[in-house]
């Protein structure tokens, strides 16, 4: 059961960047969005994958890799079209 929680909040956390992320590559406008906010979530969310690997955990694992490549294309983009 704790598993399956964790895959069902996985999935939760994770769905939710998806709109901005499309957003963000379909209109390459990231006026809105705060550079440290992302660098600072963008970092916390690798150092999650990490933990995840080191503890073999994967919903975290599972969690963190999407998010961590969505956060990382917002941020991408961020510093691309400042």
């Amino acid at each position: 059961m704790p598993q399956l929680i964790g895959f069902l909040a996985a999935i939760c956390t994770t769905v939710a960047f998806v709109p901005q992320a499309l957003k963000t590559i379909e209109t390459k406008d990231t006026s809105s969005i705060s550079l440290w906010m992302y660098l600072i979530f963008t970092a916390g969310v690798f150092l999650w994958l990490v933990y995840g690997l080191l503890i073999a955990n994967w919903p975290i694992i599972a969690a963190n890799a999407v998010t961590f490549a969505l956060a990382a294309t917002i941020l991408w983009f961020k510093l691309k079209y400042k």
